[in-house]
């Protein structure tokens, strides 16, 4: 009987560790969704930033500079 005993609570064991990976697992895989979403995310940001960025010509940036005087003149 004492080995039935042993056996049972080995089982309980091993059951609460398959409980507790499985849940790992599904936190694990909510967190890798997230970084997938917020990475989506930056990847549109960046593409945005990147089209603005070719609106700009340098030659009226500079332009611009020129014409006005740094405020300490």
């Amino acid at each position: 009987m004492q080995i039935q005993q042993m056996l049972e609570n080995r089982l309980t064991e091993l059951e609460m560790k398959v409980a507790f990976q499985e849940q790992l697992l599904e936190e694990l895989n909510q967190a890798l969704v997230q970084q997938q979403f917020d990475m989506d995310r930056m990847q549109r940001q960046l593409r945005y930033m990147a089209n603005k960025l070719k609106d700009f010509h340098p030659s009226n940036i500079a332009s611009q500079a020129e014409e006005t005087p740094p405020p300490h003149y």
